[in-house]
């Protein structure tokens, strides 16, 4: 059985950075059950943005590298789906980033989580997130 996610930008950084991150392990794991097909996951479409935006300005990726990345997101096979907008809202309203709320609506529309390891989200959420570090499938 296939266990669906959303899967928010602070996991999905670790599956392109260079560098070891702080629990680049535990993403490279979730990155392997989805490649597996044990996991099927869903993130909004700001997810790729978000994605593009960390490489470049974070990682100070040139052009030739980002649109590599760009064609490599485009072939994740990751459900795109954007949330409610009066969901979102709702999060934005507990405290959540507009982005964030995304994630979180998201989770709480297709019934499931949102894994993540920011830790906002995660003590907004409550019982719609579970926290990169200890997550398990």
């Amino acid at each position: 059985m296939v266990r669906e996610l959303v899967v928010d930008t602070s996991v999905l950084v670790k599956w392109f950075s260079d560098a070891e991150e702080v629990l680049h392990a535990e993403a490279r794991a979730l990155e392997d059950g989805y490649t597996a097909g044990v996991l099927a996951i869903t993130v909004p479409p700001l997810a790729f943005l978000e994605l593009l935006n960390v490489a470049a300005r974070r990682w100070r990726w040139g052009a030739d590298r980002l649109d590599r990345m760009a064609e490599r997101l485009d072939r994740t096979g990751f459900r795109v789906q954007q949330p409610d907008l009066r969901n979102a809202a709702r999060w934005v309203s507990q405290g959540l980033s507009a982005y964030d709320a995304s994630y979180v609506a998201l989770a709480e529309e297709r019934r499931t989580v949102v894994v993540s390891a920011d830790h906002r989200l995660l003590s907004v959420a409550g019982l719609l997130a579970e926290p990169l570090a200890g997550f398990r499938f």
